[in-house]
Formats: C-alpha cells, sequence, structure tokens
C-alpha cells in the first residue's frame, strides 16, 4: 500500500526543485553556440550527480526534508536526464558521437556519485558501505 505523500516535504522539493532549474537554465540558456550545449548539460549532469552522492552521504537517512529539498529538488531539478536524452538523439546522425555522448554521461554521473558519496561520508564521519540492492529504499 502506498504511503501519502508528506505535503510539507512535497513542498521542499518543489522549492528546490525551481532553484535547480533556474541554475541550470541560467547556465544554459545564455549560451550561443548551439554546439556546446550537450557538453554543458554533461558537465552539469556529472557534477550534479558529485553533488546528490555529497547530499545522500553527508545526511544519510537523517533530516529527510533537508535530503527532499536539496537532493530530489535542487539536484533534481538541477541535473536532467531529457536534455540528455534530446541532445544524444539529435547526434544520432555521427553514431559514435552520440553513442560517447551517451557513454561519457553515464560514466561521469555514476563517476560524479561514487566520489560524491565518499566525501558525503567523509564529512558526517560515516563508514563508505553501499546498501545490498535488496536493503535499499
Amino acid at each position: 500500500m502506498p504511503q501519502p505523500v508528506d505535503q510539507r516535504t512535497l513542498g521542499y522539493v518543489v522549492a528546490g526543485g525551481t532553484l535547480g532549474v533556474l541554475a541550470r537554465a541560467a547556465i544554459v540558456v545564455p549560451m550561443e553556440d548551439a554546439a556546446t550545449v550537450p557538453w554543458v548539460t554533461l558537465a552539469i549532469n556529472a557534477v550534479g550527480s558529485l553533488l546528490l552522492g555529497v547530499v545522500v552521504g553527508w545526511l544519510g537517512e537523517r533530516h529527510p526534508r533537508r535530503r527532499a529539498f536539496l537532493g530530489t529538488g535542487l539536484l533534481g531539478g538541477f541535473t536532467t536526464y531529457s536534455a540528455f536524452a534530446v541532445e544524444t538523439a539529435a547526434w544520432l546522425t555521427t553514431p559514435w558521437l552520440a553513442l560517447g555522448l551517451a557513454a561519457a554521461s553515464v560514466v561521469a554521473g555514476v563517476a560524479g556519485a561514487v566520489a560524491g558519496l565518499f566525501v558525503g561520508r567523509r564529512i558526517s564521519r560515516r563508514p563508505f558501505v553501499t546498501d545490498a540492492p535488496e536493503d535499499a529504499e
């Protein structure tokens, strides 16, 4: 049975998401060279993954509303899978470049998240241990 959504937590997610989208737009919208946008999106997603790892590693299960604001909201709005997917699809005329962009995005995101978790857990002085998939929520 699904649990009801806490309205206050939802408000934190919406507020954080708004700020995250505005931050990404402030970086991408002024760009004049459309050819650089996919690479900037890759950088945004890699940095966002790193920062999300820091937030999750630092806060753990503590401060769920802070995690909702910073993680799901702010960094969820800052990073963007949809732009990554569209930009990769637009490059399908050059399949190797599209494949390279997609692979670089996934690798940079995962590497950033792992590094961020390590940093976040060091900040909170918790050991770097990952949950087994069946234990993760």
